[in-house]
Order: C-alpha cells, then structure tokens, then sequence
C-alpha cells in the first residue's frame, strides 16, 4: 500500500486514527517494548551480562514511560545501550515536508508547520522520517551552548526573510527541538554547565524556553536518556537540583560479574578474524586476557574511580593476536596460536588504559601491567592444576636450570627448549591444556605452566634471564582464592 504523500492522503489513512495519532514518543516506545515482551524478541542485542540486571530496569523505564540515566563507570555499553533505544521506535513516522522540528502534519508546533497547512489544507506535502534518524547523541563538554542545544536567533534568515528578530521563523533550532518525536541523549550530563542544564530542564517540564530574550513556544515531544559517571552526577553535586529531580530512574551499569561473561563480551567485540593467518586462540589465552581486567579491577594501584574499561581486553587479545599473527608470517607456520608472551608484547594496550593511584605512578604503569599479566595467568594455571604434580619441575630450576626461550620461535623450536624441563609438556597434556598433536597449543600451555610457578613464586621470570630458581629462597604460597568461572 502507498504511503499517503499528502496531510487529505493521511487522514484516509490509519495513521488518523488511534493508536497512532496524537501518539506520544514515550507511548510508542511503550507500544513497541510490549509487544517485544509478548513475542519473546532480544530486546538489546549484542549486550551480553546485563540480561538479568539493566535490561529489566530499562524496560521498566519504558514501560513508566520514564526518562532515564545510566550511571557507570567507562567501557559498561553505556552509550550501546542508548543507542539500541531506536529498536523501540516505528519504523517511520509521517511528518510535514520541509519542517526542521519534525513537525506532526495533525498537531505542528512550529509557525512554519502552522503556516504552511493553513496555507495548503489538504494538499499539504508529508514526508517519512524513518526510525534512524530520530535518534539524537550530544557529548556534553564544558563549550556547549544554549545554542546548539535549544537554538538561536539568526540574523541573515531574519534579514533574508524581511523579518522581526522576535519572529520564531528567523529561528535556527538547535539540536533539541531537531529530536521532537524522537529521543534525545546526552552523554556525561555532568560536565553540561548549569545554564544549560536549567535550559534543558525547562524546556522539558513547561516546553518553553527564551532565545536572546525573546520567548519561544517549543511544545516538544521526546523521550530523553542520558549517561553520568556516578562519582560526577552525586558527589561533586554537578547536576541542578530541578534536572535530577525530572530524571525518572537512576539505572547503574556494571563491569562483567564473572570471567566467562567478561570473556563472552571480549570475544564479541574483538577483531580476530584475520586474512593473512588461520587464527586459533587457546582457552586458557582467553582466560588470561579476561583476568588481566578482573585483577586491575580488584588492585589497590589502579584507581577505582575511574574504573578499568572493558575495552581493556578486547584490546589485548587484538594485539597479542597482532604478535600471533607476525611471527606466524615471520616463521612460515601456517596457524597463528597467541601465547603468553603475546598477551606480554601487548603491554602498551593495557597502560594506556590505567588510570593509577599515586602508589601506582611510583611504580610505573608499564611494571603494575606485567604484574597483572602474571597474576592472571597464575590464576587461570591454579584452576586448571587441579592434582597436577609440578614438583620436578620446580626441582629442575631449584638445581640450577634455566630456560629462555624467544617469543618469535617456530613451535617446534620452542616445545624441544620445553622438553628440556623434566615433566613440563607431560603435565600440558595431563591437565587437557593441549592435545600432543597440537604443538603451538602446547607451546601456549607450556608458557602458561611456567608464568603460574612464577606467580605463585616457585619459580623466578625476567625478560633478562627467562624462567630460572627463585632466589633467596622459595616461598611456595598456593593461591587461596580463584576467579569465578560461574
């Protein structure tokens, strides 16, 4: 069926009938999470470990039809989430032709809408907007303007157009009323100064607002979601009063509650698939990667109130697949399998997503993230040991040997310097780390082995000598606690 082009072709139509007309955005959006709920479809697809805690608050907000914020720390999908807000539109919505503010051909707010059907009548002109394009993303900063949020006075159209500065058609609107009937998002609301806060919320609670001192009119439709670090939106009391008052939910974002969920969301985002190797990545590789996060999260040197983004592993297992994938080409192997040095040769995506305490930035950024690397992989080593004996391969460093072996060696270069250590690639195999086939899988495990004695401190690892006895003396501590696996 024709989409009617004409305000007489709409009110032929069903869009002049209930539900649609006079429809709110905040009823559509209603409408449509309903009928989601009801025929069982993925309400946010892509967003993995929040099903059973956001999610059910987002919707709730929909359903009360509430405007909302997020509040959470960097890297926790917040503006995914938001933007995933237009699933929730219809697909296309009618609007007069030419109208800047998406102007409702049976109910314009705007003098140009007003104009031109008193003008036109039934033959005014609809266009479609479809549901892509009603969707607005502001990020706030400290040089936003009441002028590219609500509008200004422009000079050249009053003049080109023969009209009064107080006249609402020399108006350039900004980018709040360009979202009438659609959804409107700012992210960081705090760092928004407070007369533009005051701005927004009067526009949204009486939908008027003044431009240059002159009044204006501005009936808007929307439904408005925002994103705030928590510390900035409640402790540093950056947020007017009447704004956080209009705010229908507070909805706080998490990290990853488990390894495998955080490890699910890695794997998701990051680009592995590459054309120039087979890529394989060993579990354990995952494991590791994911801890890194897990165990910046928990420590003391990295600060809390900045938070350790997710983008932090996805990032690591893209550069240690990178180093995979270099020295697979360098050494002619056909697969390239991402070791444990690898997640090492990756460093320099894990410091520049640190922000460290002051103990932090007397130890170096570069030193707290190769203690991460090791913890994780003493970790991830801990929960697969299980009865794994490793006694005679401690003995064989307590008797003086030493091992280095180069992280750009072909793997059966590397597994004949692991056959070396007495029982090494025999416990890989034991513990189901690597099949004996599978020699760069067995290389990973290997290394894997080794940096877990070296974190539990039965073993010493510089980049100088490689894996040798610990020296003074060898404390043999077992870890205590594991990682949730859940």
């Amino acid at each position: 069926m024709p989409k009617p082009k004409t305000l007489g072709e709409l009110r032929q139509s069903s869009w002049s009938e209930p539900p649609f007309r006079g429809r709110t955005v905040s009823q559509e959006m209603r409408a449509n999470a309903l009928r989601k709920l009801e025929l069982e479809e993925s309400l946010f697809p892509g967003i993995v470990g929040y099903d059973d805690t956001i999610v059910p608050h987002i919707v709730n907000a929909l359903l009360a039809q509430h405007d909302f914020i997020l509040l959470g720390l960097r890297g926790q999908a917040k503006s995914r989430l938001l933007r995933q807000l237009v699933d929730f539109l219809d697909d296309e919505i009618p609007i007069l032709a030419g109208s800047e503010v998406n102007d409702d051909p049976f109910a314009p707010i705007s003098k140009y809408g007003h104009e031109l059907v008193a003008e036109c009548g039934d033959a005014t002109p609809v266009a479609w907007l479809p549901r892509e394009h009603r969707y607005v993303e502001k990020l706030a900063t400290p040089d936003v303007t009441i002028a590219d949020i609500i509008g200004d006075v422009d000079p050249i159209k009053a003049a080109r157009g023969g009209h009064l500065l107080s006249d609402e058609l020399t108006m350039h609107y900004g980018l709040l009323p360009r979202a009438n009937r659609g959804i409107f998002t700012i992210n960081e609301l705090p760092d928004l100064s407070g007369k533009i806060q005051v701005g927004l919320f009067n526009i949204m609670q009486e939908g008027d607002v003044q431009i240059k001192g002159y009044p204006v009119r501005l009936p808007l439709d929307l439904k408005l979601a925002f994103t705030a670090n928590p510390e900035d939106y409640t402790a540093r009391g950056k947020i007017v009063t009447p704004l956080k008052d209009r705010i229908g939910a507070e909805i706080v974002t998490h990290y990853p509650a488990t390894i495998n969920i955080g490890m699910a969301i890695t794997q998701q985002e990051a680009w592995v698939d590459r054309e120039a190797k087979v890529i394989r990545i060993p579990d354990f590789v995952h494991e590791v990667v994911e801890g890194i996060a897990f165990e910046a999260r928990s420590d003391k040197r990295v600060d809390k109130h900045s938070g350790v983004s997710q983008r932090l592993p996805i990032s690591v297992l893209e550069s240690a697949t990178s180093n995979a994938e270099r020295r697979a080409i360098v050494v002619d192997e056909p697969e390239a399998i991402p070791r444990i040095s690898d997640i090492y040769a990756a460093i320099p995506s894990v410091t520049g997503k640190l922000e460290l305490e002051y103990e932090g930035e007397l130890q170096g950024s570069e030193r707290i993230a190769q203690d991460l690397i090791r913890r994780a992989a003493g970790r991830v080593f801990t929960e697969r040991l299980d009865d794994g004996d490793v006694e005679a391969i401690v003995s064989w460093f307590d008797e003086g040997g030493a091992l280095k072996i180069s992280g750009d060696e072909r793997s059966a270069a590397c597994l004949k310097g692991f056959a070396v250590v007495p029982g090494l690639i025999d416990l890989v195999h034991e513990l189901g780390l690597a099949k004996p086939s599978d020699e760069p899988t067995s290389v990973a495990a290997c290394e894997l082995v080794l940096e877990g004695l070296a974190a539990q401190k039965r073993i010493s690892r510089s980049e100088e000598l490689g894996y040798a006895r610990l020296r003074p003396e060898r404390p043999n501590p077992p870890f205590s606690q594991g990682l949730d696996f859940a």
